[in-house]
Formats: structure tokens, sequence, C-alpha cells
């Protein structure tokens, strides 16, 4: 072999780092903006459903909102606590923000359009979207602030609890589709998307995204009646709009995973054969059916006990997500049809909804007797 085909993979690296550079420069830049519309629009969704107008003085129709606050965030004075830690404090927001945005690197908006194409896509996605709670920990521990630890803690044990149901749900897809690749994933979908073979795991992973974003009913370590707003709550200025800005993108990126995953991504109906533009259409439509599920949600649902949290991640969706792994290896093992994947499926997120149901419907009833003696004396005058 020649000197000069040694040679050449060292010549082409620096083009392809400026490329990825120049490309992860403009994916957050875009993202900026695409946050700084979801705020807008959350709270125009929110608003609505509240019987409200939302933002209405800034701009035709608020539309200026955003910006405003971009601008107030940027121009606060930053501070910091005497006694935080200075450098968990001023790292923890970029081991929040960071892993965020390399996530997107790995997402396929179209056939062709990706920053880098991975083997192992999904495994990449699933991978760095479970560091966030390093983040949360430092956040929690260098501010010196027991509400903050405490947030931290709640914010960690939450993220690790909910990640396991969410990668077995991501199991039971591999399994049907015998890739780990994102892009085959979503070509397997060129007929029937997998929402049709895997309701109980799209269940499980719209109930774990939920949770992974940390939005209501599953907003406990931000939870204002007890934590008083938990690991932001000695964040100010520039530092607590990039943790606001790191949780629009994780809602992005999980809707994406959502939409690629479960609904056909740019595949499903037709994609490859009308085009990229069709492509990108059917990613933006199919990523905003999730994004209100998760504006829905915030509006529609009172925010869980700590108890309640992990008893629903250790209790139910853990337990249905290992069934479903076991009901695709009864399938795929004896080669059944491909309905059976249906059956057994829609079976088990029915079960799964039914006592869902009764533990939310059916309350312990306390004997009379045992309240009459819990209950203080009256005093009589």
């Amino acid at each position: 072999m020649s000197i000069e085909l040694l040679a050449a993979p060292l010549i082409d690296l620096p083009q392809r780092w400026m490329a990825a550079l120049l490309a992860i420069i403009a994916l957050t830049l875009v993202m900026t903006f695409a946050v700084m519309f979801a705020t807008y629009y959350e709270r125009k969704v929110v608003a609505r459903m509240q019987q409200r107008l939302g933002p209405m003085r800034t701009g035709p129709y608020g539309i200026m909102q955003a910006f405003a606050d971009t601008v107030k965030l940027v121009a606060k004075e930053d501070l910091r606590p005497a006694t935080a830690d200075p450098v968990a404090f001023e790292l923890a927001v970029f081991a929040i923000f960071v892993p965020a945005f390399i996530a997107l690197v790995a997402v396929p908006f179209t056939e062709d359009w990706i920053i880098s194409p991975m083997p192992l896509s999904l495994l990449f996605l699933l991978a760095v979207s479970g560091l966030s709670f390093i983040g949360f920990l430092m956040a929690g521990w260098g501010s010196d602030s027991k509400y903050a630890l405490l947030g931290g803690m709640r914010a960690a044990a939450q993220l690790i609890s909910y990640e396991i149901p969410l990668i077995l749900a991501m199991i039971g897809i591999v399994m049907v589709t015998s890739s780990v690749n994102v892009g085959d994933i979503i070509i397997f979908q060129d007929k029937v998307p997998l929402i049709v073979w895997q309701p109980l795991g799209f269940l499980i992973f719209l109930t774990a995204s939920v949770a992974e974003l940390e939005r209501q009913p599953f907003d406990i370590p931000t939870g204002e009646s007890e934590v008083a707003g938990g690991v932001f709550i000695e964040y100010s200025g520039i530092r607590w709009s990039m943790f606001q800005l790191t949780s629009y993108v994780n809602m992005y990126v999980f809707a994406l995973l959502g939409a690629f995953v479960f609904l056909g991504g740019w595949e499903w109906p037709f994609g490859r054969d009308i085009g990229w533009g069709y492509q990108l259409f059917l990613t933006l439509a199919k990523m905003s059916l999730f994004i209100v599920f998760y504006l829905w949600s915030r509006t529609s649902f009172p925010r869980l006990r700590v108890d309640q949290l992990m008893s629903y991640a250790w209790k139910v969706l853990i337990p249905f997500a290992l069934l479903q792994i076991f009901l695709n290896g009864l399938v795929l093992v004896y080669d059944l049809p491909d309905i059976v994947l249906l059956i057994t499926s829609g079976a088990a997120a029915l079960a799964m909804v039914a006592l869902v149901y009764r533990a939310v419907r059916v309350t312990p009833r306390v004997p009379l007797k045992m309240v009459s003696n819990t209950m203080p004396a009256r005093s009589v005058v």
C-alpha cells in the first residue's frame, strides 16, 4: 500500500471535522430558534386549553414574547451563591446542555439529511439521552442548597428509574426489526408503522419519555410546593436559560425518536417514493403530534407524589416492558404471524391501562373506628 493511500484519511480528517463543526453550529442555531418558537407555542396551546389568550401584548398576537424573554435572560445579572462549589456549579450547565445537542448528531431528519450516519444510532441516542442525570446531580450538589440538593437527588432517581422501561421498550423494537440503526428501523415501517405491532411498547415509551423530560405529572424535581424550584433555584440569567433550552431540545429529541421508531418517520407512507420535501414534512408532522401530547399532559394531570412516581416505574412499567419482550420472543421463536404481535401486545396494553385505572380510581377505605381514634378531641365550652 502506498504512502498516499495511508495519508488520505489523515488529509480528509480536518475537512470532516470542519464540516461536522459547521453542521453542529448550524443545528444549534436552528434549535435555538425552534426552542423560542416552542415556548411561544406552548404558552398559546396551554392558554387555549385553559380558556385564556396567552401572550398578546409583545408584537402581533404576542409573537415577539419569546424574543423579549431571550433578551431579558441574556442581559439579566448572573448570580452565584457565595458558598457554592464553583466547578460543579459552572460545569453542571454544560453536563446537561451538551448531551442534548450531541443526540441530534445521529437524528435522520430525512433519508439524506443527517449529520453523522451511525450503524448503532439507536444505542447512541439512548446512551446520550441518559447522561443528563449527571448534570442534575452536579447542579444540586454545587448549589449548596438543601432545595437544590433534594431536587437533584429526585431528578437522578427519576431519570435512572424511567430510563430502564424506556430502554426495555426499545429492546422490543430491536427484536422485531432485527436492527439497532434508526434508519433501518424507519425503512422497516414502509408498509405498517410499529405502533400497530407494538402498542404496549408505544405506551411505555410515551410515559417514560414524559418522565425523562420532567414534565407534568412527573415534574417532581422542580415542584415549587416541595423543593421551591429544585436544581434551578440558585441559577439565574443565561445559565437558567440554558437549562430551559436543554429541556425543550430534549423534548424535540424524544419527539423525533418516537416519530422514527413508532410512527414510521420519514418513510411511512410513501416517503422514499415522493422525495425529501415530503419526508421532511412527515418528520415534522409526526414530531408535532408528540409535542402536542407533551403540552397537553402538562394541563391535564396533577403532580404525582415521589412514592407514586417510583412505584409506577418499578411496579408497572418495568414488569410490562419485560412482558413485551417475552411476548415478542414467543412470536419470533415460533415464527408466528405478525398479527399475533398486535394481539398479544394490544392485550397487554389494555391490561396495563386497566391496572392503572383501577389503582387511580379505587381508594383504600379507612374504618370508621380508626378514623375516630385518630381525630383530636374537641374541647367542650
